[in-house]
């Protein structure tokens, strides 16, 4: 039996790596959902992908909005297949797996990547959870953490790329479950994720899969 996928899409520094984490502790404390109720959550993602991607190929996955980097676009597509098929290989030898990305089709042209993966998952016990952040909090956290993300302007205004990863990260929206990390601790949204995955099974790979 296939073990469940979680994949979690939102913004950079949107609390998707924490909601990761927190579903691992749920299964090492005995909290079980879904498919595979009681294995472990393997976590694959983009931080995951950024350790194994080549410099000249980066930031891979992790690509902005925006239409920048062009030619890197194939290699995005192409690391995306790799990334789902090991997510899709885990899955049929029963384990289960939480994907942290932002998936977006704001590139120089519409790669249509997600409705491809929905294609592909929809025939699994695969939810997709959209991780909200209001931008203002996630700028507070980009400006606060250590790693290089882009930071706030000398005025304190919110950059435009950080706007565009909100505007872009989201669309179309379609969601099995929407958690608010601003309000939400990990754990708690650990907790409703496998509230959802009690509830029943998943519906949105199968509505975006009939997108283009």
């Amino acid at each position: 039996m296939p073990g469940t996928i979680v994949v979690l899409n939102g913004t950079p520094r949107s609390g998707k790596s924490s909601l990761a984490g927190a579903l691992q502790a749920s299964a090492a404390a005995g909290a079980g959902a879904g498919a595979g109720a009681g294995a472990p959550w393997l976590n694959l993602g983009v931080d995951a992908m950024a350790r194994v991607t080549p410099t000249p190929l980066r930031p891979g996955i992790g690509l902005r909005p925006g239409g920048e980097r062009p030619d890197l676009e194939e290699a995005v597509v192409t690391l995306f297949d790799a990334l789902y098929a090991a997510v899709l290989a885990w899955s049929r030898s029963g384990l289960r797996v939480v994907v942290d990305v932002g998936h977006h089709d704001d590139y120089a042209q519409p790669l249509g990547i997600l409705p491809r993966v929905a294609r592909e998952l929809r025939a699994l016990p695969a939810y997709f959870v959209g991780v909200r952040c209001p931008v203002e909090v996630v700028m507070s956290r980009r400006d606060a953490s250590s790693a290089d993300y882009v930071r706030s302007e000398p005025n304190g205004a919110i950059p435009d790329i950080v706007r565009r990863w909100e505007r872009a990260v989201h669309d179309p929206g379609i969601y099995d479950l929407e958690v608010d990390t601003s309000t939400t601790s990990p754990a708690a949204g650990a907790e409703a994720i496998l509230g959802r995955l009690r509830a029943g099974p998943p519906v949105a790979f199968a509505a975006l899969a009939g997108r283009r």
